[in-house]
């Protein structure tokens, strides 16, 4: 009697977990196909900032290197 117990308990717990990752998996994969790359955790106003600053000096280097 005692195992029926362990199962009961256990089932639930199981399902909670495999929704939990199937979430967090598709949270991923929804961001990666809209941003086209994964997302930085951790990333705060000053690595956006960072980031909008490093694309605009690719932006003007290859600008100026056509040239």
């Amino acid at each position: 009697m005692a195992k029926l117990y362990l199962i009961e308990a256990v089932l639930p717990l199981g399902i909670i977990a495999a929704m939990l990752c199937v979430m967090g998996n598709a949270q991923y994969r929804i961001h990666k196909a809209v941003h086209g790359r994964p997302k930085h955790p951790g990333n705060d106003v000053w690595d956006v900032a960072m980031e909008r600053r490093d694309k605009k000096l690719l932006e003007q280097h290859s600008a100026s290197s056509k040239m």
